[in-house]
């Protein structure tokens, strides 16, 4: 492993696509310190002193910390999943967009237009809300954490948040062309990853204080390294289904005729689908959380992350995105034609049609199976560890973010590395991402 490191800066592009990815990032972290003009900092971080293991501590992980600064990415880059969100399910509605995406890589780039739009418009949504939110909040001791409340302060909140969140979505997009890795999901991995320290900080002066035991400690742990091992495997796991090729004879030579695989993930959305369903839940629970009002009250009430119900949409929703953003990403038609186009054949099924079904059979079951393993991750780690009552918001979402992506990462990192004839990490053979 240490020489497949080494090999690293032997290779020029690669070397300068992983400096363009720390040095995105490192923008992104400085920009997460930067705070939002006209807020009482103070009372605003005991504010949040307070919300750890709630909702707010949630939105503030998946932002890396920038929402107890209210800092200019407060929002985070969770707009710009919404709105892909969105054109994805409006895609298989409205016709135009379904051409869209047809049209290859312009339609795609329509489509990416379309969702920066997006992006801007629930950006604005969502700093109204937060900026109207923030002027009704007092700190623990009454003191008010808007310093001068009014149209000023929030035109000036929502201008500072929504320019954010358009520069997050500028860096992602940069990381993913010129750095290493899909740069959304890197942004949202270095503000988790960002948080491990300050979590440790504080389970050591709980456990140095004894508000925290060693046991208890110790079982988090436990929790947390099954937890890593399980995703470990589950993402390399995959279905292997046989193929075969016909022998075709072009002038004197022989082609084809040798068997292989087809392998179908067991897991193929990876973690956009826990990602769609968290940005999906906290936009109206963003919302609900800043407005007094009978009905915003209860959708508080029964959606916070500890409460049953929020929970069974969490699982739901995790469940719908595994097979929507698997049936987006791979299509069992065009891989049949595909097989058929170049004289492959599955053992025992027909061609075309019917191997198009088999695929689609054999993947809607698999993927039934990945469904169910990336919702218990998500959500029995954190309600254990609400149990043990850690000081910290861990939750499976997180470490399968986390997990995935590092995977993602090293395994795109390889394949450029082998791609040049160079010896990627593991000596005994590629590591198995999951995109296969």
């Amino acid at each position: 492993m240490v020489s497949g490191f080494d090999n690293i800066t032997k290779i020029p592009e690669l070397r300068k696509r992983l400096i363009v990815t720390f040095l995105l990032l490192a923008v992104y972290r400085i920009g997460v310190a930067i705070p939002t003009p006209g807020i009482n900092s103070q009372a605003l971080a005991d504010f949040f002193a307070r919300a750890q293991g709630t909702l707010f501590g949630m939105f503030n992980l998946f932002s890396g910390g920038a929402l107890e600064r209210l800092s200019v990415f407060a929002l985070g880059i969770m707009p710009y999943i919404s709105a892909s969100i969105i054109l994805q399910l409006l895609t298989v509605v409205i016709p135009y967009l379904d051409r869209l995406s047809k049209e290859g890589e312009m339609g795609r780039k329509k489509i990416t237009q379309y969702t920066r739009y997006g992006t801007v418009i629930l950006s604005v949504i969502q700093g109204f809300g937060i900026s109207f939110g923030l002027e009704k909040m007092q700190g623990p001791v009454g003191e008010a954490i808007v310093l001068n409340p009014g149209w000023a302060f929030r035109l000036m909140t929502v201008i500072t948040l929504t320019s954010g969140t358009a520069f997050i979505m500028w860096l992602g997009e940069q990381i993913t062309e010129r750095g290493i890795g899909n740069g959304i999901s890197l942004i949202i991995y270095a503000g988790i990853v960002a948080r491990i320290p300050s979590g440790i900080a504080s389970s050591y002066e709980l456990l140095r204080t004894g508000e925290l035991g060693l046991f208890i400690i110790l079982i988090v742990v436990a929790i947390m390294v099954l937890v890593v091992g399980a995703i470990i495997f589950m993402e390399r796991g995959q279905r292997r289904i046989p193929i075969q090729y016909a022998k075709r004879v072009v002038g004197r030579k022989i082609y084809g005729g040798q068997s292989t695989h087809l392998p179908l993930k067991v897991n193929t959305a990876g973690v956009i689908p826990p990602i769609f369903a968290s940005s999906l839940l906290m936009f109206p629970l963003t919302i609900a959380n800043f407005l007094e009002h009978p009905i915003t009250n209860a959708i508080r009430n029964h959606m916070s992350p500890e409460n049953l119900v929020y929970n069974i949409f969490y699982v739901g929703l995790i469940v719908f995105f595994c097979y929507f953003y698997t049936a987006v990403v791979f299509n069992p038609v065009d891989v049949a034609d595909n097989l058929r186009k170049f004289g492959g054949y599955i053992p025992g099924i027909r061609p075309g049609k019917n191997t198009a079904e088999h695929i689609d059979r054999v993947l809607s079951r698999i993927t039934l199976g990945g469904a169910f393993y990336v919702a218990a991750v998500c959500v029995l780690p954190t309600i254990l560890a609400r149990q043990f009552r850690v000081p910290f918001y861990f939750g499976g979402t997180a470490v399968l973010i986390v997990v995935g992506v590092a995977l993602d990462t090293v395994t795109q990192i390889e394949s450029h590395m082998l791609t040049r004839h160079y010896e990627g990490f593991i000596k005994s053979g590629r590591l198995k991402g999951r995109r296969g």
